[in-house]
This record gives structure tokens, C-alpha cells and sequence, in this order.
């Protein structure tokens, strides 16, 4: 039997292309433009540019390096259910820079694009629940979803792209400890994918060889990284592509909080009308998926990043301040937030109906009890999800904010965004300047 690798590059070849699918692809593009721009001015991402100014130096790599990196800072990335992968952050970096140095046009970007969100949510979707406890899959499938990206601007053939995946597999890594202690690793993982898959496709088209058989082989990816791997999912039947799966996020915050947001954010509308104010609220239930709660129960965050991967504070600040907003995560919001009296209040279960529903469906329960009566909200599909998705207005509206949050100028924003939605195919894809 032929190689999944192998397989996989008829698929993406075979797959037809059409100008609805390109336009849906500028709005993903424009919304991790925001993203990118948020990163740069965050702790982790000056920290980043300091060391890419004074140790890494400024070829391809270091550059899809950084960008990548950064556009995963300020969880607002998109988020593809099926995989748990956040595929912008690592495809648009390889895909806007290989095609700036090798002086492709806007439509071939766009085109390597959809190959490389195409490949990473197929294989992550293939890795099984149990990889997810110990691998981020970001990091793991992320180094196909680049060597795709590189591959199809590369113009590699069948054998070259069977390389290309060989050689970005063995390099797969990334795990969850981070989280463990809120450090600043997981924007490596996105850097490292993006650098790694772009390094292997680019040996490729040197002829430099990989194994063919590097997701099924006995010593290969499934066989060591996966306890319980589906390895038919990356060759399984769909209709359009996986970039038109993924969801979109409104909140700065871990995708797997958002759900109880949502619920959170109705229940704080039920108790306005009812002429109740978070002070009354005596308790707070959350009912959630097991992997949800796996990753984001932390009921005394103390940084930016472990608040927003707390759905005790990420319910709480819905309840009290509403829509979420990257400050809420920040400095005397995050302090004053943190040490709510209502997080006190709050209890986290999970509950099986939602774990059986995961990962097709995200979904959550949150119940506040306040004066004695009881509120609910329920949610099957989290705003932003494929589903429930955000309206352009919304997106291009979240875009403005993420860069105004990063002091880009007003004129320099919206000169982006026209280009990025309305820029002819045929156009080379320019530098992109944030400041």
C-alpha cells in the first residue's frame, strides 16, 4: 500500500480551488494579521525580538520563526475543533514569507495557504485524544501544515513532498508542561512548527531525503507519539477544505474557555434584565468537557497567561466586565479580576454529555444562582465556530482592535486590511511592515 505521505499529496493536489474558498482564506489571513500585531508588543513578543535581533539574525527561517511565534502570543488565533491545532500562526508566517522571497504572487500564497491548514487538521485530527494530554497538537501537526505551506510554493513534486513530510515529522515536538507553571514555551512551539516544516521542504527541493513512511511506520510519528492514533483521518473523505472547519476566536483567551463564556456573557444579560448585579450571585457552576477542564482549571491565576488559560477567571470576568478584552488580562485588571470574590464561588464539573460531544463540539453549561432563583445558559457551538461564526463586519472589527491594541496607526491598519481582502491574485506579495 502506498504511503500516506504520499497520498496525502494527491489529495491536496486533487482538491479544486475555488474563488469562494480564496476569499475565505484574505479574512483568515486578516484576522492573524491582527494576532501577529498584538504579539510584537506583549512581554513574550519584545523578549522574542530581542533575541531574534541579537542571536538568531534575519534569513527565512529566523523570520518565519518570529512571526510565528509571535502571532501565537495573544490567544486570539484561530482554533480548528477537529485537530485542536491553531493553524494561522504557523501557516501564514511560511506562507507570506516564502512567498515574499521567492517573489510569488498573492493567489499562489493563498493557494499554499489552503494546503497548509489542509494538512495540519488532517493530521491532527488523526492523533487521537491522548496525544492532546501530553503533546500540543499546535506544535506536533503543526510541522506538516508549514512543510505543506513551503511545498506548494516550492512546486515540489510527489517525491520531493513525500521528503518534505518525512523530515518535518521527525522534528515534531512540543508539550504541555508549560502549562504546568504558565512559562512562555508555547509560543515556541508555533515558532519551531513553522521554521521546521519550512526547513524540510526546503531540503526537499534539494533533494534531500525523508522517510516515506514517517506517519505508519513502526518507528514513526503515530507509533511514538500516539497512544491512540486514527491514522485514516488524514486521508478521509470532506467536502471544501479544513480552513472553512476552523472558528474564529472573539475572546483573548484559551479556546476552551470560550464556550463558558458565551454562557457567561447570557447569563450576565438574564441577570441585567432581572435587575441583579454580580454582588447578589452566591454560586457559580460550570459544566464543561473533560479536556477542557484538563487545561484551563486554575482557580488563582496570578499572570496574564494563566488567566487566560483559567476559565474560573475567564466566567468571572464575563460576569463582571462583559466582553472580554485583552486588558482585562493585564496589570491592575488582571490583579483586581484575580482576586474576585466570585471565583470563591465558583465550582468547575465535568459532565459527560459535553466530554462525548468533544472534539466535534466545544461545549459548556454555566449556572449562577443569585437572591435565591437560578440562571443557565447552555452552549453547543461557541461564537466564532463554523456554526455560530462571526459576521466580516465582526472580524474585520476584532482585526482593528488587535491592532490598535498594538499602536499601529489608524492609516497603516487600514491599508493593510484592503490589501489583504481586495489585493489582485496576480499581485507579489509585499513586506509586511506592522510599524
Amino acid at each position: 500500500m502506498e504511503s500516506i505521505s504520499r497520498q496525502l499529496y494527491r489529495l491536496l493536489k486533487s482538491k479544486p480551488v475555488e474563488e469562494a474558498h480564496l476569499q475565505d482564506t484574505r479574512l483568515f489571513m486578516l484576522d492573524w494579521a491582527g494576532c501577529y500585531a498584538a504579539g510584537t508588543v506583549t512581554q513574550q513578543g519584545t523578549i522574542l525580538d530581542r533575541y531574534h535581533s541579537k542571536w538568531a539574525g534575519d534569513g527565512l527561517l529566523q523570520q518565519v520563526f518570529l512571526m510565528a511565534a509571535q502571532s501565537h502570543i495573544a490567544e486570539t488565533d484561530d482554533l480548528h475543533r477537529g485537530s485542536v491545532t491553531h493553524p494561522a500562526c504557523v501557516v501564514f508566517p511560511v506562507a507570506w514569507h516564502l512567498s515574499l522571497f521567492l517573489k510569488k504572487n498573492f493567489h499562489d500564497c493563498l493557494v499554499a495557504s489552503l494546503h497548509g491548514y489542509e494538512a495540519m487538521c488532517r493530521v491532527g485530527e488523526a492523533l487521537g485524544r491522548e496525544h492532546y494530554k501530553i503533546f500540543h497538537n499546535t506544535a506536533t501537526a503543526g510541522v506538516y501544515g508549514a512543510a505543506a505551506t513551503a511545498s506548494a510554493l516550492l512546486g515540489l513534486n510527489e517525491d520531493q513532498f513525500v521528503w518534505a513530510m518525512g523530515n518535518a515529522g521527525t522534528q515534531a515536538a512540543g508539550l504541555w508542561q508549560f502549562n504546568e507553571d504558565a512559562t512562555m514555551s508555547k509560543h515556541l512551539h508555533a515558532g519551531h512548527a513553522a521554521e521546521a516544516g519550512l526547513k524540510a521542504a526546503l531540503l526537499a527541493a534539494e533533494n534531500f531525503t525523508g522517510t516515506e513512511k514517517i506517519f505508519e511506520g513502526e518507528k514513526g510519528f503515530f507509533a511514538g507519539l500516539c497512544p491512540d492514533p486514527n491514522p485514516g483521518a488524514v486521508l478521509a473523505e470532506s467536502t471544501g477544505w479544513k480552513l472553512s472547519e476552523t472558528s474564529i476566536k472573539p475572546y483573548p483567551s484559551c479556546r476552551h474557555t470560550h464556550p463558558a463564556i458565551d454562557a457567561a456573557l447570557e447569563i450576565r444579560e438574564k441577570l441585567s434584565s432581572a435587575g441583579s448585579g454580580t454582588k447578589e450571585i452566591e454560586s457559580i457552576e460550570i459544566n464543561t468537557y473533560e479536556t477542557a477542564l484538563g487545561v484551563t482549571d486554575n482557580p488563582t491565576p496570578e499572570t496574564t497567561f494563566a488567566a487566560k488559560f483559567s476559565i474560573q477567571y475567564c466566567v468571572c470576568l464575563a460576569l463582571e466586565k462583559g466582553f472580554p478584552m485583552l486588558p482585562h488580562f493585564e496589570g491592575n485588571e488582571l490583579v483586581g479580576n484575580a482576586s474576585s470574590r466570585l471565583i470563591e464561588k465558583t465550582t468547575v464539573r465535568i459532565h459527560e454529555k459535553f466530554t462525548e460531544a468533544y472534539p466535534k463540539n466545544w461545549g459548556s453549561k454555566v449556572t449562577v444562582t443569585s437572591g435565591g432563583e437560578k440562571f443557565e445558559s447552555e452552549i453547543k457551538s461557541a461564537k466564532g465556530d463554523p456554526e455560530n461564526p462571526l459576521t466580516n463586519e465582526e472580524m474585520i472589527t476584532k482585526y482593528a482592535g488587535l491592532m490598535a491594541y498594538a499602536s499601529v496607526e489608524k492609516s497603516r491598519s487600514q491599508k493593510l486590511s484592503k490589501w489583504i481582502l481586495e489585493a489582485d491574485g496576480s499581485t507579489l506579495v509585499p513586506k509586511l511592515i506592522i510599524k
